[in-house]
């Protein structure tokens, strides 16, 4: 019986008289070429295609491939398509099966990890390669998800794995721009001319079709989508003051219950869907009837003295009993979404919805004094310890100072990365060995031996034998501590108590409490309390730290001090070697402020300064802050924000950087600066231009395009010009490029004025003279899809803005050579 035709479904879609794709003809079988195509049609997506048996098997990537091995791309399996199409790039005409713009996005070759054979791969639904391309580098994983009933699309997943080649979401997509065969854009591409290969680009060249519109408000009985938990911050000591939360720290699974639509998910921390697993809850819930609703709380299991227990919890999900689940916030009712209201509102929100509620469903008590009093009963009792929330602040999906953590005990999470087996007869467990993530590697972190009993035991070793492995994980194990050991893959995770860390990393007297199923591996990093406020931060004295900056949030100079020099090392990228403008305040926000920009000679010689030629050809000496001592002495001076110059100080005359300030007008939500910030992106990167997004801290979002200087002041703000207004003639309903009020109705101003010649913008990490203290935060594209104001961060945010600064997902942020194009 002669093989069915993998091309026949292909050139059935197409006319190609009207299209000119290549008709459908099987190629060889030999070879391992594979190629992306960026393709516009009804939405942008991009189209992977690996060779495989002489026809190019393809899925269509929404969103594009992520370089963040936490980021799972949907990737919808397509229709075989020939191997001439490897070399397809031009336009479809518009009304075709596909119409809009294909550009030739990456290019190279492939191997199966393993050998595997590539069919049996595709067969199993679990395809794992290493890519050598232009782009696309290193090990990437397609996989199948399990099909919905009703569902005929073949839906699967795209994720890097973990290698070199890893980084952050946007690393891909928001900066190559370009076709790696012609050097062309998508506009370039759409508007035809010499292509690599192209199709009627004249019937093609009206505008692609629309892209889709962001999701409406829920109705109110549709079930919530899940949504990142917000994370709390370790600390040595409980705040004080009447503007916290203290809540019991329960010693269990985070889970978020969603209700709606006449039923009920439970979801980890992560977002994995554990509705069967949290089961006699999610009935419970079931039985209140609630309306549609999203509550953050824990799911805990008690010990025989009403304690939350994790060794219990572990106990009572093996047969799915004794469950319990204290609920502490409420994210959104009735299809309205609550996160932005202060943390005590939402909370007497809860209260109220959950009043009906008996055990297992419990409303999370609190108290707002008296902290300390609460933490040393609690440890006292053999509780784990306690959470303080701020009482006025919004719901944020991230690790932050607004909500704290206190321990009574030493315990986090660990990576399995050995175990030894007992020299006793049936040779069952004797000890774990473990690590943590730290600095960008796997290192070792000591050893657990007691809090096994003998189910444990063996639950534990039929789960680590069939991952063991014969080479360690961790790059290095003194060689007395690895004596002995059984390694296996880093991929499970466990609850560990101890004494201490010794001078070498190592933990003392450690006790296993349980496995953490709901959290990955690779996010299992050492919990450090966060620094208390330093009153000689980069030995600078800090005179009246007490005195309050900020009256709203109570921020005080200290802290503001404090928060410079732990964010001075990410700060000084964008801040060190550029002549700046102080915003000065020395009588606190709100108070008198006065812009500076001069070296008047009183900053003790801690801070520098730069010659530069005044229009009347004579120089002033500017100011320049080029490290950690010189941003606190400017701080000690009063000074709040810090503006910068958009070239640097070694060469002032040609621009390293443009940067366009969206400033919506004052009836505009930021739903509307969000959606113009994405716009503007699209259009420069029409024009081959790589931009990046900063949340201002204020109302506006800055979109940043660094530049190579090979163009000077009068090109550039020529350019701005020009962009600008051209952008507002193009879509006079959303932009305006005149700065007067009057023309600001209804629209965002679009202020291309920084592009000139000593004008400033406020730069990275910098603080806001604004009444919550909020920060001008670097953030990627993907997230400002997230974000509801330009101001999620604030100081108190301090050490989740390091971490962020330091991480894999702002890897890159603000850099990209490349010269103003001609416009």
């Amino acid at each position: 019986m002669a093989k069915a035709d993998p091309l026949a479904t292909y050139n059935a879609k197409r006319d190609f008289a009207k299209t000119r794709e290549p008709k459908g003809a099987r190629g060889t079988a030999a070879g391992h070429s594979f190629m992306v195509q960026k393709h516009d049609a009804t939405r942008l997506h991009w189209d992977l295609r690996l060779e495989m048996d002489g026809v190019l098997k393809s899925w269509a990537v929404t969103r594009g491939p992520s370089l963040d091995p936490q980021d799972k791309r949907l990737a919808v399996r397509t229709e075989d398509h020939p191997m001439s199409y490897a070399t397809f790039e031009g336009t479809i005409p518009k009304g075709e099966y596909g119409g809009g713009t294909v550009m030739l996005w990456d290019r190279g070759t492939w191997e199966a990890v393993g050998g595997k054979d590539p069919a049996k791969m595709i067969r199993e639904g679990h395809v794992h390669v290493i890519l050598h391309g232009e782009r696309m580098q290193g090990e990437w994983l397609l996989v199948r998800m399990k099909p919905r009933a009703g569902e005929s699309r073949d839906n699967w997943l795209l994720k890097k794995v973990d290698d070199a080649h890893a980084g952050a979401s946007g690393g891909l997509v928001d900066t190559a721009l370009t076709s790696v065969a012609s050097g062309r854009t998508m506009a370039e591409i759409a508007g035809g001319g010499d292509a690599v290969r192209h199709s009627d680009a004249k019937k093609a060249k009206g505008a692609p079709a629309p892209r889709a519109k962001r999701a409406a408000k829920p109705a109110r009985g549709t079930l919530p989508k899940f949504r990142d938990v917000q994370l709390a911050t370790l600390v040595d000591a409980v705040p004080a003051g009447s503007g916290w939360l203290h809540e019991v720290k329960y010693d269990g699974y985070r889970a978020t219950i969603a209700v709606g639509g006449g039923k009920v998910r439970a979801y980890t921390r992560t977002g994995l869907d554990w509705t069967e697993r949290f089961g006699p809850v999610v009935a419970a819930i079931a039985e209140l009837r609630l309306p549609a609703c999203l509550i953050d709380g824990e799911v805990v299991a008690l010990d025989a003295e009403g304690r939350p227990s994790f060794s219990a919890l572990q106990a009572a999900l093996k047969d799915g009993r004794d469950l319990q689940y204290f609920a502490f916030d409420l994210l959104s009712q009735g299809g309205d979404d609550l996160t932005a209201l202060p943390n005590v509102e939402r909370k007497a929100r809860l209260q109220a919805l959950l009043a009906g509620a008996a055990p297992p469903i419990h409303y999370a008590e609190h108290i707002v004094a008296n902290g300390e009093g609460l933490f040393d009963q609690l440890c006292r009792e053999g509780y784990e310890g306690i959470i303080s929330k701020r009482a006025d602040v919004p719901y944020r999906g991230t690790r932050s100072r607004s909500w704290l953590k206190t321990k009574c005990t030493r315990r986090q999470e660990f990576v399995i990365v050995g175990f030894v087996e007992s020299d006793k007869k049936g040779r069952d467990l004797r000890s774990l060995v473990v690590g943590v993530n730290d600095g960008g590697r796997l290192r070792y972190a000591g050893r657990v031996g007691t809090g096994f009993d003998a189910d444990t035991r063996d639950m534990l070793m039929a789960k680590l034998k069939p991952i063991a492995r014969k080479a360690a994980p961790v790059d290095y194990v003194p060689r007395a501590s690895a004596r002995g050991v059984t390694w296996v893959k880093p991929v499970l995770v466990a609850e560990v108590a101890f004494a201490e860390f010794t001078a070498d990393n190592v933990i003392r007297h450690a006790s296993f409490l349980g496995l953490r199923e709901d959290k990955p591996a690779g996010e299992v990093v050492p919990e450090r309390a966060a620094k208390p406020v330093d009153e000689k931060p980069f030995g600078v004295t800090i005179s009246h730290p007490e005195r309050v900056v900020f009256p709203a949030s109570g921020t005080t100079k200290g802290e503001l001090a404090t928060y410079y020099a732990q964010v001075a090392e990410p700060m000084l990228t964008w801040l060190g070697n550029r002549p700046v403008s102080l915003v000065r305040c020395p009588q606190g926000r709100g108070k008198h402020c006065f812009f500076q920009k001069h070296d008047g000679g009183n900053f003790g010689g801690k801070v520098g300064s730069v010659a530069i030629r005044e229009k009347d050809g004579g120089s002033e000496d500017y100011l320049v802050v080029d490290s950690g001592e010189a941003i606190v002495t400017c701080v000690q001076m009063g000074t709040i924000e810090f503006h910068g110059w958009g070239a640097p100080a070694d060469d002032v005359e040609h621009p390293d950087r443009m940067v366009f300030d969206l400033d919506p007008d004052e009836g505009l939500g930021f739903d509307a600066v969000r959606k113009a910030a994405v716009q503007l992106k699209d259009l420069l990167g029409e024009l081959g231009l790589v931009s990046f997004a900063m949340a201002s801290g204020g109302k506006g979002v800055h979109v940043v395009v660094p530049l190579d200087q090979s163009r000077d002041w009068v090109a550039v703000k020529d350019f701005a010009d020009r962009f600008s207004r051209a952008v507002a003639q193009a879509h006079p309903d959303r932009f305006t490029a005149n700065m007067r009020k009057s023309e600001r109705k209804g629209r965002i101003f679009l202020d291309w004025l920084r592009n000139q010649r000593g004008s400033t913008a406020v730069l990275p990490y910098s603080v806001r003279a604004r009444e919550a203290a909020t920060v001008a935060v670097p953030i990627t594209w993907e997230e400002l899809d997230t974000l509801e104001t330009a101001h999620p961060y604030t100081v108190a945010d301090v050490a989740v803005l390091f971490e962020r600064a330091a991480g894999r997902e702002l890897a890159g942020w603000g850099v990209a050579d490349q010269a103003l194009p001609d416009l």
